[in-house]
């Protein structure tokens, strides 16, 4: 059949036949007394019509529609010309309209249907042949349909949109407006793109396609956000539907909501502190720009908090808090003293709480777990016509990875340290150099295009701090240093020696690191390589 277009769709259409077809029966029955009540004759399927019967709503099945039983376990029942055609009719087509009564097709004016529950099935470990079976099939090609015929069909997906339906339907004595179904039409498509990609992207993952030719990315709406990283941006923050403790998942209990800035922050600030088990103790995060200031473990949350506060004070001024234990009364008292967009943890306890109440303008966030940084996944970023994909660097290394390749080897408390530091490392943008002393960073260098100079600015930040702190020397002096890459020349290792660092990690594999252990030797220096670097861009 050839298709025509609408020469102008109705500014607005009646509802007179609705179809419902719904996974999620929430708020059915409502819905489905709501439209009954206004006239609207209803049509269902399988589970959907059994609720609305039982609830003692009239309703018709669609197998006494289209004069086919649902078959082969309910793969098909709606597949059919009696309910396409009803959906896709063109009714201002003299045509579509002459089809329509020679083959008794009756129209459908409001299609209601959301899908197979997918997406949660794969989050819950299903094996392939279930995932398989909660592939929906009927249910995209109704919606697809619907939506294409937007100029007289109203296509709803979602169970928040239940009440908007019926506040339209009310406001224009039972009919929805073209804008309406617009944007109905509009949340339907971006639906079933979304189930589509997550469909994808699990088979790509069940087959092991590192690379698929085609990869398909969605998101639903979590906020709209005021801007983005500058005033004149707009912006909006989306979920990917990955159930990963964090700032997607958290509970805001207090504060404004937050910024594009602050979700980037926040993000990266609860990724680090989940590398710091709590088993081995308190641990803070201190976070600005994306880039940690200080990040610590103490005896207690409040030691760690003061331990990363004291690495740098200045830069923690208006920064992202985060700690891997619930955070109590007193923690929160110190934290208080000074402006910090937000705090985020694990939970927080009543006195914490009574505490940031004072603070309106602070964010607490709580996620009642910590990422694991052991996991896999994607990650995402934007270029000039395309997309770089990569996996999460989710990549760790045990004392039993690192390689002395020193005269001199590292003590105990120095391995320590230097494990903590390639941690913190790994979440500091490149050039990265980060020293630590005693399970604390005491200079950060972050983002340089020298990592001579990533070192130097760790080295002064840590001079500075002593002046503030009334220290006779730095606590640098000491200290461990990691590299996130390679040192390509010994000066940055022998930079890190003058600020007085005792012991290096890095990941070796340099052109010179001969040259560099051999530097290393001269000034006394124990070095470990990793053999795995951590850039971040």
């Amino acid at each position: 059949m050839t298709e025509h277009a609408t020469t102008l769709a109705p500014d607005t259409a009646p509802v007179q036949r609705a179809l419902i077809s719904v996974s999620d029966k929430t708020g059915l029955v409502d819905l489905a007394r709501a439209l009954a009540t206004r006239g609207v004759e209803l049509l269902s399927t399988g589970g959907s019509a059994k609720a609305i019967r039982d609830a003692g709503i009239a309703v018709r099945d669609v197998a006494e529609v289209t004069g086919f039983p649902e078959m082969m376990d309910g793969r098909v029942k709606t597949l059919h010309p009696m309910v396409h055609g009803g959906l896709l009719a063109l009714r201002d087509n003299a045509d579509h309209v002459s089809a329509m009564d020679e083959h008794g097709i009756g129209a459908i004016d409001l299609l209601v249907v959301n899908l197979y529950p997918f997406e949660e099935t794969v989050a819950k470990g299903a094996d392939y042949d279930t995932c398989i079976e909660n592939i929906d099939i009927g249910g995209p090609a109704m919606i697809r349909a619907a939506a294409k015929n937007h100029g007289f069909v109203t296509t709803v997906v979602d169970v928040e949109d239940y009440d908007a339906l019926l506040a339209e339907l009310d406001a224009n004595d039972g009919q929805t407006t073209y804008t309406f179904r617009q944007k109905m039409a509009q949340i339907a498509y971006a639906r079933t793109g979304a189930y589509d990609a997550a469909v994808s992207t699990w088979m790509a993952d069940a087959l092991g396609e590192a690379t698929p030719r085609r990869r398909v990315f969605a998101g639903t709406l979590a906020q709209s956000l005021r801007y983005g990283e500058n005033p004149h941006q707009s912006a909006a923050f989306y979920k990917d539907g990955v159930n990963r403790p964090g700032v997607s998942t958290a509970r805001q209990h207090q504060g404004k909501e937050l910024s594009y800035n602050n979700i980037n922050d926040t993000d990266a600030a609860f990724e680090l502190v989940s590398e710091f088990l709590p088993e081995g103790g308190p641990a803070c995060a201190i976070i600005k720009h994306a880039n940690p200031c200080g990040v610590a473990r103490g005896d207690t949350l409040k030691d760690a908090y003061q331990r990363a506060f004291d690495c740098d004070r200045t830069s923690a001024f208006g920064g992202i808090i985060a700690l891997n234990g619930v955070l109590d009364g007193d923690t929160a008292e110190v934290i208080s003293e000074i402006f910090t967009e937000v705090v985020i943890a694990p939970g927080a306890d009543q006195a914490a709480r009574d505490i940031f109440a004072r603070k309106k303008n602070l964010r607490l966030l709580t996620t009642e777990a910590l990422s694991d940084p052991a996991l896999g996944g994607l990650t995402y970023r934007q270029v000039s016509g395309g997309m770089l994909v990569q996996d999460r660097d989710n990549g760790a290394i045990t004392l039993d990875d690192l390689k002395v390749v020193t005269k001199k080897a590292p003590t105990d408390a120095q391995l320590a340290d230097l494990l903590f530091a390639w941690k913190v490392a790994k979440h500091v943008k490149s050039n990265a150099i980060v020293y630590v002393k005693d399970g604390a960073t005491v200079g950060v260098g972050a983002g340089q295009m020298s990592r001579v100079d990533s070192t130097r600015i760790a080295a002064r930040k840590s001079l500075d701090m002593a002046e503030v702190l009334g220290l006779s020397a730095p606590l640098t002096q000491g200290s461990v240093v990691a590299s996130d890459a390679f040192f390509p020349f010994p000066d940055g290792l022998l930079t890190a020696a003058e600020a007085g660092a005792v012991a290096v990690i890095q990941p070796g594999g340099s052109m010179r690191d001969d040259e560099v252990i051999k530097a290393a030797d001269e000034a006394g220096l124990a070095m470990v390589f990793t053999g795995m670097r951590h850039f971040r861009h």
